[in-house]
């Protein structure tokens, strides 16, 4: 199972040389995968939880291939419906180029209403845009003459059913977001459903998980996947691993702005998994 980071891409301590340590931090660990967010008005319901300065996706993902060498580069999830499908397609296709075929395009369709309102997008169809997108990357990415990019991997983020469907229907690995292991376990069994309903393969498994690691073991039973100690986060990532995962993202960010001012404690966690990856 490959394992990556998502780096946080926003808040009061990102700026070029934090996220050029973060790049250099995670390629050096040895993790395989580096993904950033996607925000492009912070509108109160955005900053509430990633707070201004937030650095677009894909420019940033772009600046990175020359930091990095080794590890592939992705959206955990490019908002669907905030730019148009063709432009998507085209920023994408040339990232692939620019980072030697490296990238995931995680894909989402959104949550944040006043986002939606600030750039002039229906929220009640997001979607049907995220679909027009998907179908629109895939045709486009068929003209070798023009993308030159083949087809670039696609996870669909969500944890919703629609989000199943999506993933189910195209074919592309299912990217849910910060669980607990009873939801991702009953949530497996609605994914073989959905599967079996629509006569399609189970796509494969990509989650994120958070990444919290505590000195005394958490029982509750909402304790997130990859919160506890590090015998818990373990056989959280090895519960993965077994149910399928073929790649799973650590998401040290725990919600406190102020951390991206010191992300040395995320490094030390990372580098404590890293030490123990089999």
């Amino acid at each position: 199972m490959q394992i990556g980071v998502n780096v946080p891409n926003f808040g009061p301590g990102t700026n070029p040389d934090n996220l050029a340590r973060w790049a250099k931090t995670v390629e050096g660990l040895g993790f395989d995968l580096l993904m950033v967010s996607d925000h492009v008005a912070i509108t109160p319901d955005v900053a509430r939880q990633y707070p201004a300065p937030f650095y677009e996706p894909v420019t940033t993902l772009a600046w990175l291939t020359g930091i990095t060498t080794r590890v592939k580069l992705g959206t955990t999830v490019l908002i669907a419906p905030y730019r148009h499908p063709l432009l998507v397609a085209r920023m994408a296709a040339n990232l692939q180029q620019l980072s030697g075929g490296r990238l995931i395009l995680g894909v989402g369709v959104g949550w944040a209403k006043e986002e939606f309102e600030a750039l002039g997008v229906p929220f009640e169809r997001r979607g049907a845009l995220t679909d027009e997108l998907l179908r629109t990357l895939r045709t486009a990415w068929e003209n070798d003459a023009d993308y030159g990019c083949g087809q670039i991997p696609i996870w669909i983020g969500g944890n919703s059913d629609a989000a199943i469907r999506r993933a189910v229907r195209l074919g592309t690995p299912w990217h849910p977001l910060r669980f607990t292991m009873p939801w991702f376990e009953e949530a497996l069994e609605r994914l073989k459903g959905i599967s079996a309903e629509l006569d399609r393969p189970v796509p494969d498994l990509a989650p994120r998980i958070y990444l919290r690691i505590t000195e005394k073991p958490i029982d509750h039973p909402d304790r997130r996947a990859g919160e506890g100690t590090l015998e818990q986060i373990l056989e959280d990532i090895e519960g993965l691993r077994l149910a399928g995962a073929q790649t799973l993202l650590l998401d040290p960010y725990h919600g406190d702005p102020d951390e991206t001012l010191r992300p040395e404690a995320a490094w030390q966690a990372l580098a404590t998994v890293a030490a123990h990856r089999v």
